[in-house]
């Protein structure tokens, strides 16, 4: 069984960061992509962001592009999303779950496993 704990969100104001975490336990890490992914209220899950097993490969949803870094440490078994810049259409629930071997896919279809969701809101 794969368990995903997210946790690193709150309650900020436009223009601060945040760094969500995500910790990955029930399987080996370092062979799978990850992504975030988040949900505003009244909205569809939407793709954030995508790491592949090593690292070395990402991919960003437009929007946050050059404001939003993911990272991951293996050894650490957790993948993080560095946000700064944050803006108040950034408030949802932000999830992160596990891809496939291979790539840092966008598409929600690609990814098995999901965590609870840690909120964060972005006030202006």
């Amino acid at each position: 069984q794969v368990q995903l704990v997210e946790s690193g969100g709150g309650l900020v104001q436009a223009g601060d960061s945040l760094r969500l975490s995500c910790r990955a336990s029930g399987r080996t890490f370092s062979n799978y992509a990850m992504g975030w992914f988040r949900q505003a209220p009244g909205k569809e899950h939407e793709f954030v962001a995508a790491i592949n097993w090593s690292g070395r490969s990402t991919a960003y949803t437009d929007s946050v592009k050059g404001r939003f870094t993911i990272s991951r440490d293996n050894a650490k078994n957790t993948v993080y999303l560095q946000m700064n810049s944050l803006k108040t259409p950034d408030t949802a629930v932000y999830y992160c779950s596990t891809g496939p071997r291979w790539g840092a896919p966008t598409q929600k279809y690609e990814y098995a496993y999901w965590g609870q969701g840690t909120q964060v809101t972005v006030s202006s």
